[in-house]
């Protein structure tokens, strides 16, 4: 925990220096929705998530699911390649980073 404390303030001090705003950390349920996400090659439905992490398959547990995936995919973490599917944002290759200069 100590390095990990270290690793966020030395973050934020760099962030601050260059005058780049830190982003919001992510609210409950995000995370495991992500590490569902990441075990999938394919990308997987909200229905896929729901049974990955052991939820119900009611419509109150899929459309909550939904709803987040889609704000993950308006915060650019994760793509919707075809409608309802979710998969997570691959960086491109050869494209510049945000930092180069």
């Amino acid at each position: 925990m100590e390095r990990l404390e270290i690793t966020r303030a030395t973050v934020v001090e760099l962030a601050a220096e260059d005058g780049i705003p830190l982003p919001e950390p992510l609210p409950p349920g995000y995370h495991e929705i992500l590490a569902a996400l990441e075990k999938a090659t394919d990308g997987l439905r909200a229905k896929d998530v729901c049974q990955a992490l052991g939820l119900g398959a009611e419509p109150r547990h899929t459309e909550g699911t939904r709803a987040k995936l889609k704000r993950l995919v308006t915060c650019g973490i994760l793509t919707e390649p075809e409608p309802g599917l979710f998969a997570l944002t691959k960086p491109t290759p050869g494209a510049p980073e945000a930092n180069s200069s």
